[in-house]
């Protein structure tokens, strides 16, 4: 169990943001059996940049070479089996190559935060929720969905998942910054405007997202609560993605 635990990342909100606009992709669209192999990929690929991305940040701020060496074979090994899965996709799918390329300048950031040990900063945040976003786009393409169809849902699940950084922020890091909720809570109003403006449906989620940012930061909220409620946020997002353009 301990090698699992040191294998599998530990940054749990990362995990909704990997799913819900993938799932999103393949609901509103039409499932194929290609989703299934690339989610995987999805996944083994996130393991893997997550080790990488430590790898590279414990190797430069950390004293104790172990430390960061203990994350060279969980990277090679999901490396590996994200290869594995995803380069057979591309006799199939060879557009795939392009949305990989795509994705590659904000990988490029994460790791250049990751070296400087500022994962955590808010811009390497945002950058983040880019790509993951984006995976809305390929799994409704590789469900032979029009990407046109897509962008919309895709900037609802950007406008979301961008929120959340500055919002998690102010339940945790950033929880006796007043300057973070102001910010935090002028962000959801205008995404809140921007959401209504793609659907007005839209805007039921997102005013329950501007009223969480509104009035849980500073209550003393535990983190497993703070996680429970952005779960329920990510799904409440995938059922209304669903029901609007599914």
């Amino acid at each position: 169990m301990s090698t699992v635990r040191r294998w599998i990342p530990n940054q749990h909100g990362a995990w909704a943001m990997l799913a819900v606009p993938y799932l999103a992709g393949v609901l509103t669209g039409s499932p194929t059996w290609l989703q299934l192999p690339l989610f995987l990929a999805w996944l083994l690929g996130y393991c893997a940049v997550f080790h990488i991305e430590q790898w590279v940040r414990l190797r430069r701020a950390s004293r104790n070479p172990r430390a960061a060496a203990r994350h060279r074979r969980p990277a090679l090994v999901f490396g590996s089996a994200a290869l594995a899965c995803g380069l057979p996709l591309l006799s199939v799918a060879p557009w795939l190559a392009v949305a990989a390329a795509l994705a590659a300048p904000f990988l490029a950031v994460n790791v250049h935060y990751a070296r400087r040990n500022r994962e955590r900063a808010l811009v390497n945040g945002l950058v983040a929720v880019v790509p993951a976003c984006g995976m809305l786009l390929v799994s409704l393409r590789a469900g032979g969905g029009p990407v046109a169809e897509g962008l919309a849902p895709a900037l609802a699940c950007l406008l979301y998942f961008a929120g959340t950084v500055p919002y998690v922020k102010t339940m945790i890091r950033e929880r006796n910054s007043e300057a973070y909720r102001r910010g935090s809570v002028a962000y959801h109003a205008l995404a809140l405007l921007a959401a209504g403006l793609l659907s007005p449906w839209l805007a039921v989620p997102f005013a329950g997202y501007l009223a969480r940012a509104a009035l849980l930061p500073g209550r003393g909220i535990g983190v497993p609560v703070v996680g429970a409620v952005e779960v329920g946020c990510s799904l409440l997002l995938l059922g209304f993605l669903v029901g609007v353009y599914g």
